[in-house]
């Protein structure tokens, strides 16, 4: 065997003749325990039936081994694991840039798009950048972010009210928490 390539079998689960324990605790493929058994005699049984054995507690004294059909098991924990995974959703932080002199239908794009994200569960962070002159009028911003926000009322808390940090005015909503990615 290459030295380089890791073993694969090493991440499996003791099975059939990898089991190297001298008895097993044996549970049929039923759920019923049939005592302590010596492994040839479980893996003969196991292969009788023309199915696996496979050590399911080996840290157990004796170690525990259940005959069931493997490839069966290992779909049903795949799709356990999917099922999970889909259920679960990371909230993300999107950002929303714009400038404060911004028309109307492009603040329409930017609130729909805000929507979009809140629906999906995600974070906000409302960012309107100010350049040179444009720092005079922080307070014209302020007012457009409170627009933003009041717009968006239905579907968000927020964290951080606007506030003026260095050259831009920053706000951050959150979806609410009835919302959120439903499971579908």
């Amino acid at each position: 065997m290459d030295p380089r390539r890791p073993d694969a079998r090493r991440d499996l689960p003791p099975l059939n003749e990898r089991i190297r324990d001298r008895e097993v605790r044996l549970i049929d493929e039923d759920g019923s325990q049939l005592g302590i058994v010596p492994t040839r005699e479980a893996l003969a049984a196991a292969k009788e039936k023309g199915l696996d054995l496979l050590l399911v507690q080996p840290d157990a004294n004796p170690p525990v081994a259940r005959i069931l059909d493997y490839g069966r098991h290992k779909f049903e924990l795949e799709k356990r694991a999917r099922e999970t995974k889909k259920k679960h959703h990371i909230q993300d932080v999107k950002e929303i840039k714009m400038r404060y002199k911004i028309e109307n239908h492009d603040f329409d794009v930017k609130l729909r798009s805000a929507q979009k994200f809140l629906i999906e569960g995600d974070k906000i962070k409302v960012l309107i950048l100010l350049r040179g002159r444009e720092m005079q009028h922080a307070n014209m911003a302020i007012d457009l972010m409170n627009r933003y926000a009041e717009a968006l009322k239905d579907l968000c808390l927020i964290d951080r009210e606007a506030k003026l940090e260095g050259k831009s005015v920053i706000m951050i909503l959150s979806p609410l928490p009835s919302r959120g990615k439903s499971p579908a």
